[in-house]
């Protein structure tokens, strides 16, 4: 299903954010008194970082020795024969190390509470892939580490959780509201503003309050401007779409940034849908979402009339959220992303489809892209390219979508 959009607008990437962190109507930093110094001093310490050779040279170095990029452009050939019209490729940042595309941003920010001499880094979780990775970087580098995880996302995510203590991370279970994403968010917060002095609050998607958004996007950037080259390379042209999942958004912003000025490049970003757009059963903020402010930014956020956040759900932890990241916002808005969603229903058909056809076992998060490429290949041309962003892989929900399917696991 596919969100409406406002026509297109000019839009000039490298402007945004404005100095005040706002992507035209979106972003911004709404939070305690106690963050404001705290924001200020990160986002000159990351706009000195990003300027300065030495630290860009580290931080390539470990995406590539530690991590292990660049990941692989991949022709998807039994499914591009399955749907019979685009040629399907996928970006392949399922192997990345820990399993999916967090870690560009995990790195990223460990080294920045290395030049901050801050100790100790916390940060949220949903599917967990966040978490490990956060957890991953702090012990490479030696750094006290504790994750905030929703109690329902730990018992779904039960390996991720195993993985996390298993390299010294300290997982701290969240039973307040709904048990999910945005509770997990919300300890973190509180912890940040306790901890300040000492603590760096590695935020684990283009979300929240400046300067994260555009941070966690220009981390993630490596996956658009890998596939580029790639793409270039292998086909002598650029895709004529791009599809990825997106629950805060910074995977779907990663691949999608390099591309916004090309505007012969289609770009969808696709939502949880859940169990349909009815209240409290899905997390698409396009689909009846308002303008708001959730957790440091304004965006369209899942709220009723008196402003209290709606109940979300869906089968994919990593996008059980109920605010969109404001750069996405702003795309959405200018018409030059195109959103849709995809249902529990169709994201557990397709997972076992392109493990069945491709030897690859997604993630739910991931699955989601999947689902309206599979739609969208089947009405393109066989002369046109769609790449897929495969964000993570499915191996940290191979013990729930077994369950869901009633299979024994023995």
């Amino acid at each position: 299903m596919v969100s409406t959009a406002s026509p297109a607008a000019s839009v000039s990437p490298e402007s945004l954010p404005d100095a005040y962190g706002r992507f035209g109507a979106f972003g911004g930093a709404y939070v305690p008194e106690t963050l404001v110094t705290a924001l200020q001093d990160l986002a000159q310490v990351y706009d000195t970082a990003r300027h300065d050779p030495a630290y860009v040279e580290e931080l390539n170095r470990h995406l590539k020795e530690f991590a292990g990029r660049p990941t692989e452009l991949y022709f998807a050939e039994r499914l591009t024969a399955h749907c019979g019209g685009a040629k399907i490729y996928f970006k392949r940042e399922d192997l990345l190390h820990t399993g999916a595309h967090k870690i560009n941003n995990a790195i990223g920010q460990v080294l920045l509470a290395r030049r901050m001499g801050k100790p100790r880094v916390i940060a949220e979780t949903g599917a967990g892939q966040h978490g490990v990775a956060t957890a991953a970087v702090c012990a490479k580098f030696g750094l006290q580490c504790r994750v905030y995880m929703g109690a329902v996302d730990m018992e779904r995510q039960a390996l991720n959780v195993f993985r996390m203590r298993l390299m010294g991370a300290e997982v701290v279970g969240v039973e307040a509201g709904q048990k999910t994403l945005k509770d997990a968010v919300n300890e973190a917060m509180r912890d940040w503003v306790t901890n300040v002095r000492n603590t760096h609050y590695i935020l684990g998607s283009a979300l929240g309050a400046h300067p994260y958004p555009m941070m966690v996007r220009d981390f993630h950037r490596v996956i658009g401007k890998e596939a580029r080259a790639q793409m270039l390379e292998r086909e002598g042209r650029l895709p004529d779409e791009i599809i990825a999942c997106v629950g805060g958004g910074s995977n779907a912003m990663g691949v999608f940034f390099d591309f916004i000025k090309d505007e012969s490049v289609r770009l969808v970003g696709v939502e949880a849908g859940g169990h349909g757009i009815r209240q409290g059963e899905h997390a698409a903020r396009f689909e009846g979402g308002k303008l708001g402010v959730l957790q440091g930014c304004k965006t369209y956020i899942l709220q009723n009339a008196d402003g209290q956040i709606e109940l979300t759900h869906s089968v994919s932890a990593g996008l059980d959220y109920a605010a969109i990241g404001p750069e996405h916002a702003y795309y959405r808005d200018t018409g030059r992303v195109r959103y849709a969603y995809a249902c529990d229903d169709e994201v557990m058909e397709i997972f076992q489809l392109c493990s069945r056809l491709e030897g690859i076992i997604p993630a739910l998060e991931s699955t989601h892209a999947l689902v309206e490429g599979v739609k969208r290949a089947k009405e393109m041309g066989k002369d046109e390219i769609l790449l897929i962003n495969v964000s993570g892989r499915g191996d940290k929900d191979v013990n729930q979508v077994a369950k869901l399917l009633g299979v024994t696991l023995r």
